[in-house]
């Protein structure tokens, strides 16, 4: 009976010179013939095992009109399904009828149906890896004008990606036991790690406290004007998630992140020169502006060679290719989540990246499709997205400079897509562009007393957080270093002009 479906080509040779898709007909059978007799068997293979992984199309048409018949709460054995199936198809000499209850009849037991769906499971995953194979060839030989080879090699890894993040028996649902057992897992990893976290410290504890740190799988917008210390804040946290990185041990030989993280940061709009000056600054107090004009003394140059070679060691990782679209910077974080891990992700920034739809699109359905898209990777990597984003010009117009939601410019789609939302404002800008032309103007010591106030500082105000509260956190900023810490850093001093 093990080889009926082979008969269904009698002209088939006994040893053929061609390579056969890999393939078990005998498990499917006898996986099919346990589900006849016992309709419970199939509880055992559901979660994972669905129509396409048979092999043999007969068998893909019995498992999925089994399955409709087991859902709907009714029996599947050979005389209920067989009304179902083309009553005149022939396999080799038997009827389909007769082939059921063939397979019913040479059954085995239930014990060993997970192992049968595994197997036809795997199976199913070897014969994809084929087919991405022949099709990468294929593709490769025609070179079709619509498909450079960049696209060839994204499209491949997507779907090698997919494959190896879908290639999996677990998921559905679980019990409220293994529920409570992550929980608390995550508990004690949170109250190992410094801080005591449930996600990544940036490094700003006063940031921390109100956000918990950075959530895997979160889509953080953090938002501001020009001028406004988007990037530096962005700097700040990825250095310091980098710098923190302590690697575990798991037990299959693979290395998870106890404290930090692999960073890997797209600028967008800086290059990587310009990104690490900024990053050399902020930790070496080195104005930055000494650094590009050469005007530093012996003792700065000392300052920036050991920080160089602390920067080597680093797992922070920057790609600078201008006008990225979603499609490319998911195939490039893919692949350095599989080559190097990946903890965190930022990008510098939205409105800087294209979509990969029609260029026919307009600019709102464009940002939709790249804030799903990040939105998406977060989730499928696990790891947390920080996108930076501009704010529209209604922010000037207003006598309160303080940004709201509605501001987030060209699509509604980032307040919604984004777990958090959160923007940098320094009324410190404002003021200082408001100082009257003679200190001898009757305003000058009022405006004196109000940048006295504001010098130095800034506030990221947390407008959206879905699992913790939102509201303001004042931090220090010092502006020759592009550096944000928290009010109560020793190391704080007020701004000074270089």
């Amino acid at each position: 009976m093990n080889d009926v479906p082979r008969r269904l080509n009698p002209a088939q040779p006994a040893e053929p010179h061609y390579r056969e898709a890999p393939n078990n007909l005998e498990a499917e059978q006898a996986l099919l013939g346990a589900i006849l007799v016992n309709n419970d068997a199939y509880y055992r293979v559901s979660d994972f095992l669905k129509p396409p992984h048979f092999h043999e199309g007969l068998h893909r048409k019995i498992y999925e009109v089994a399955s409709d018949i087991i859902r709907m709460g009714k029996t599947a054995n050979p005389v209920t399904i067989k009304t179902f199936l083309p009553a005149d198809q022939k396999i080799g000499d038997l009827t389909v009828a007769q082939y059921l209850a063939r397979l019913a009849s040479e059954a085995v037991s239930i014990i060993n149906a997970e192992d049968y769906g595994r197997a036809i499971y795997d199976l199913a995953l070897r014969r994809a890896l084929i087919q991405i194979g022949e099709d990468m060839v294929n593709i490769a030989f025609d070179a079709p004008l619509d498909m450079p080879p960049q696209a060839q090699i994204e499209d491949t890894e997507r779907r090698l990606f997919d494959l190896a993040e879908n290639g999996r028996y677990d998921g559905g649902f679980q019990s409220f036991n293994d529920a409570v057992a992550l929980a608390v897992d995550m508990a004690g990893a949170a109250f190992e790690r410094d801080g005591h976290l449930s996600g990544i410290s940036t490094g700003i504890h006063s940031l921390d406290s109100k956000m918990g740190g950075l959530q895997r799988s979160d889509l953080i917008v953090l938002a501001g004007r020009p001028g406004m210390g988007k990037t530096s804040l962005a700097t700040n946290i990825a250095w310091n998630i980098a710098a923190a990185y302590e690697p575990e041990v798991q037990p299959d030989g693979s290395f998870k992140a106890k404290n930090g993280g692999v960073v890997g940061f797209y600028s967008l709009e800086m290059s990587s020169e310009q990104l690490a000056t900024r990053i050399m600054s902020e930790q070496t107090e080195v104005s930055s502006s000494k650094i590009r004009r050469g005007d530093i003394t012996e003792q700065d140059f000392e300052k920036l060679v050991g920080f160089s070679q602390t920067m080597q060691k680093v797992p922070l990782f920057i790609d600078q290719t201008g006008g990225i679209s979603i499609a490319q910077l998911s195939a490039r974080a893919r692949r350095l989540k599989r080559q190097r891990g990946l903890d965190c992700l930022v990008v510098d920034y939205i409105q800087l990246m294209t979509g990969s739809g029609k260029s026919g699109e307009n600019r709102v359905q464009e940002i939709t499709q790249i804030t799903t898209g990040l939105k998406a990777l977060g989730k499928e990597l696990n790891v947390p997205i920080i996108a930076l984003s501009q704010l529209s010009r209604q922010v000037e117009s207003r006598d309160d400079k303080r940004p709201q939601l509605s501001d987030l410019r060209e699509s509604g789609s980032i307040e919604q897509d984004a777990d958090v939302v959160m923007f940098v404002f320094r009324e410190e800008y404002y003021v200082q562009n408001l100082e009257p032309r003679d200190m001898a103007d009757p305003k000058y010591p009022e405006w004196e007393a109000q940048m006295e106030k504001v010098r130095g500082t800034a506030d990221v105000i947390i407008a959206k957080q879905r699992h913790g509260p939102t509201g303001t956190v004042k931090l220090a900023f010092q502006a020759q270093f592009t550096r944000f810490a928290d009010l109560a850093d020793p190391s704080f001093t007020p701004y000074e002009e270089a």
